[in-house]
């Protein structure tokens, strides 16, 4: 048997799936390949020559590096065969697109055949993922006096790479399909649930919406072969919960372009839209494929004389169509005019101004945004190195000053890690710049696409300007299951090999730490002034700004310690009056939330940062509302501590991150002792006053303000996912926010969980201290419900365990995890009982726990999407409903929502969260910040 003869054997195991062979990423079976080309005899030789040329994955994949240097064999003479002669040799190195490609064509550009040498200086003038090692070869060939590097070098300061690219077509005809209704969350374009097969775009498309999605777009597309598919969320927003670079792919996938002939199912350049237009984080993710999102704005709100919204019955504002797009409509988009148009093109429908700006066209014409950001930096080392004067080529930063005013916390943070800035003045909101990125995280089930990435970027190494990069285990850690134990090991030793910190060890000298990737970030998140960028839509810490983003965007902060993007606008939350006792801080977080809508209307923190101040809470506390905003639709938030606070909360995660080096994880580049470093130092500015906690001016100007009156929170309250809502765009949006006094004691709860990141430690023992009540008042307790638990991290069980919290625990369950032996299958059954189980994500992300089909889940995580949680029965929909921790243990047990009574005799006495403004507010203002 030979590597070969396995690989046929698995084509034809794809082949009952309707699949094709998959893409080889590894060196001994190209080095098989090409051995079987070269024996001119062999019955698999024209096999082998496809497999090679069409089915080889670039990049700095070890397969990639056996075929480049064999291209290089081609070209030089070495080899001769028919079907691949040195120019065709040559075009298949220009798809390559970094890695050994780029080493192979400076090899032959630099050497002493000049007909070869122009030839490969031609394709050398095309590429951009060139890193230090390749740039440092042509400065010195270029020093020494080689014409051709000199020739090189001019085409790089011109950036003809960019400029002898076609234009981005003034006319798009696209053909309508609308996926559904509603908010669309990136769990239909690529469900949780098969996040073990992201790396395998194929196979992973198939999970794409549904199969009779799948046909209706490849109808539309047969019938329409001069049209791009265009993939809408009706009455809704695209891409909502998540930037998962995986429903993108998936969309181009089905409606997209092929990137390359010789690459397979890496396809760019899809056009997505919504009524209420794209989510931000996804919409950074369209931008890495060069794609187009679109604000369709076809539904607005009917307004009555005096110009206000009207209203239905339930109070919500009616609807009006301004004009249709129902599915297998032919509309026109006009990139020049920057306006959608009916299938004539006489019709003006909408203005598109915000989707083809400068920035985004060029994303556009390069096809994505990874070719922007490395060109920028070869035509600077280019210009620098031959000493001219860069020439204006791309869409200069976008600089906003507004003299005389004032910097909210985000434009504080921004200016100070902006990079390339042409103007000394302070940054507003609006513009666009490259910043530095100090704290990255990998999620495992975007890490192995961030890797493949990577590898196709031509990356090897960690930028050295990145602080902490972290790669995380928590998504998978519910069961060690045969796709866990083929997928893990392989990410964690990428990840470790490139310089990360990684929550399992591949050289099994630690235990395997499955902790929540937002709770480690938020522990090695030690500078209050620092960017944060995640491999998930929860990258939301308390210190800092952290965007969530698509496993492509990780991928380019790893290996340039850089993102671009625009400086957000901020919405001030402030809060005002005092919280009740029996309340905890998660009924303040769906508080503001709902008295939001009631005072504006409309959702104003939509794409924006939430600057919320929150003052006297610790970062672990405060990390509960800065988790819900991404499920507020916000860009980011950022939390605005007092001294004595900020510097509690870097105490503590100095002490996480100490705990982290004496497990054995500290990295050989030293990482974790740097961020300890970076603690110390900034403890220390806090403390002399040199540098203070981060404040916005007070003359700081914002979208808008929300002012949260905590004396009115009286009881519990949920988000409920509204199931059977008759609007079905009102479902699943997590803006339904109700008192539990809503459920009149009637609403029968089948499962409770308690985890997910959005619970600390503080809530675990909540959890124990409620069952030492209720077995005080009323003997042992029973469950109606079964309550599974999961601690968000390791240290907090341990924690628990010296305060004798989990103990109780303990004797309640029925189920404890165990490292030494974990699941090796997921639950598909639940008891009555308590279930203590592996620190991570469990039955939020989906991927592996659920539970049972039509259950009704109270749970204190952050998903209510459709099918996460919980799948919907025949006989009946799966409801995820969210709330605090106290009234999930209390549920569990009675088999239903409680009454406000029965919660708070449940409750008291217990330490629950508890939250106070910052300082206190003279009688009659408005604010808690005067």
């Amino acid at each position: 048997m030979s590597l070969y003869t396995d690989y046929l054997t698995e084509i034809e195991a794809r082949k009952e799936q309707g699949l094709h062979p998959k893409p080889i990423d590894d060196a001994a079976l190209v080095s098989e390949l090409i051995a079987q080309i070269k024996d001119t005899g062999h019955g698999e030789r024209d096999s082998s020559l496809n497999f090679l040329i069409y089915n080889t994955l670039p990049g700095t994949t070890s397969a990639a590096g056996v075929k480049a240097a064999f291209l290089k064999e081609v070209i030089l003479g070495q080899v001769v065969l028919a079907e691949i002669t040195p120019t065709f040799a040559f075009e298949l190195l220009s798809h390559m697109k970094g890695g050994p490609s780029i080493g192979v064509l400076l090899d032959i550009a630099l050497g002493d055949d000049a007909a070869l040498a122009t030839q490969a200086a031609d394709v050398l003038k095309t590429q951009v993922f060139l890193y230090e090692a390749d740039t440092a070869r042509i400065e010195a060939a270029y020093k020494a006096g080689n014409a051709v590097a000199a020739d090189l070098l001019e085409s790089y300061a011109k950036a003809e790479f960019f400029t002898k690219l076609p234009e981005v077509q003034e006319e798009t005809k696209v053909v309508t399909f609308i996926a559904g209704e509603g908010d669309i969350s990136t769990d239909l374009l690529s469900p949780g649930n098969q996040a073990h097969s992201r790396a395998d775009r194929e196979l992973h498309g198939q999970c794409f919406i549904s199969k009779a999605a799948q046909d209706e777009i490849e109808a539309l597309k047969a019938a329409h072969p001069d049209k791009q598919v265009m993939i809408i969320a009706e009455k809704g927003t695209m891409g909502v919960g998540s930037s998962r670079m995986s429903g993108v792919n998936n969309v181009a996938l089905w409606a997209g372009k092929p990137a390359s002939p010789y690459v397979p199912f890496v396809n760019y350049a899809p056009i997505v839209a919504g009524t209420n237009g794209i989510s931000p984080i996804f919409l950074t993710t369209v931008g890495v494929t060069g794609g187009i999102g679109l604000d369709l704005k076809n539904w607005v709100k009917k307004t009555g004389p005096d110009g206000k919204p009207i209203l239905n019955n339930d109070g919500e504002p009616i609807l009006e169509q301004v004009y249709s797009v129902e599915t297998g409509t032919v509309l026109t988009i006009n990139s020049k005019t920057k306006k959608l148009y009916n299938d004539a093109g006489d019709s003006e429908l909408v203005s598109l101004e915000s989707s083809f700006t400068p920035q985004k066209m060029e994303f556009m014409k390069a096809g994505g945004s990874y070719a922007i950001v490395f060109g920028k930096k070869l035509q600077t080392f280019a210009a620098e190195t031959l000493g001219v004067e860069m020439p204006l080529v791309f869409a200069p930063s976008k600089e906003i000053h507004n003299d005389g005013q004032g910097l909210t916390a985000v434009e504080k943070i921004f200016n100070r890690n902006a990079v390339g800035v042409k103007t000394d003045k302070p940054l507003h909101a609006g513009s666009d710049v490259r910043v530095k990125v100090n704290i990255v995280g990998s999620q495992d089930t975007t890490g192995l696409m961030t890797s493949q990435e990577l590898e196709a970027m031509a990356a090897t190494v960690l930028s050295p300007s990145v602080d902490g990069a972290y790669q995380s285990g928590c998504h998978t850690a519910s069961v060690w299951d045969l796709k866990a134990q083929a997928n893990t090991p392989r990410l964690m030793k990428f990840m470790n090999d490139f310089g990360l910190v990684t929550a399992r060890d591949p050289k099994d000298q630690y235990h395997a730490m499955t902790d929540v990737i937002h709770k480690v970030l938020n522990d090695i998140t030690v500078d209050d002034r620092a960017i944060i960028i995640g491999g998930d839509s929860h990258t939301r810490m308390s210190k800092g700004v952290a965007f969530g983003a698509d496993s492509g965007t990780v991928a380019l902060a790893l290996a340039t310690g850089e993102a671009t993007m625009p400086i957000p606008e901020s919405v001030k939350v402030t809060f005002k009056g005092k919280m009740q006792e029996h309340m905890d801080f998660r009924d303040v977080v769906h508080a503001t939330q709902a008295q939001m809508l009631q005072q504006h209307g409309d959702n104003v923190f939509q794409g924006r940062i939430i600057e919320v101040h929150i003052g006297t809470l610790l970062a672990d506390q405060a990390f509960t509302f800065t988790d819900w905003t991404a499920e507020m639709k916000a860009k980011a938030s950022i939390c605005i501590s007092n001294d004595e606070t900020l510097v509690e909360s870097l105490e503590i995660a100095k002490s996480r991150i100490k705990i982290m080096i004496e497990k054995g994880m500290e990295h050989e580049n030293g990482m974790l002792q740097n961020l300890v470093d970076i603690a110390d130092k900034r403890i220390a500015e806090i403390k002399s006053g040199e540098v203070p906690a981060l404040t916005p001016d007070d003359n700081a100007k914002y979208f808008a303000e929300v002012v949260v009156d905590l004396s009115v929170i009286d009881e519990p309250m949920i988000a409920d996912p509204d199931v059977n809502n008759i609007d079905v765009s009102k479902r699943y949006t997590h803006d339904t926010i109700r008192p539990i006094s809503y459920y009149k004691a009637e609403k029968k709860v089948d499962l409770g969980f308690v985890g997910s990141c959005m619970v600390h430690k503080g809530d675990i023992k909540i959890v124990a201290q409620m069952l030492r009540n209720l077995e005080a008042t009323n003997g042992k307790v029973e469950f109606k419900a079964p309550l599974v638990v999961a601690a968000p991290t390791y240290n907090i069980i341990d924690e628990l365990k010296e305060e004798g919290d989990w103990e109780i625990l303990q004797r309640y369950s029925d189920f404890e995890f165990d490292d030494f032996a974990p699941k090796s299958k997921a639950r598909t059954e639940y008891e009555n009982v308590l279930y203590l189980e592996r620190p991570g994500c469990n039955l939020c992300m989906g991927n592996q726990e659920k539970a049972a089909k039509g259950d009704t889940v109270l749970a204190t995580s952050t998903r209510l999407f459709q099918g996460r949680v919980v799948e919907d029965s025949n006989e009946k929909k799966g409801e995820s409903l969210l709330a605090s921790t106290p009234v999930v243990v209390l549920a569990a047990i009675l088999g239903r929502t409680p009454t406000v009574e029965e919660y708070k005799a449940a409750v008291e006495g217990i330490d629950l969260t508890k939250f106070a403004p910052p300082q206190q507010v003279p009688l009659g203002a408005n604010s808690a910040h005067f």
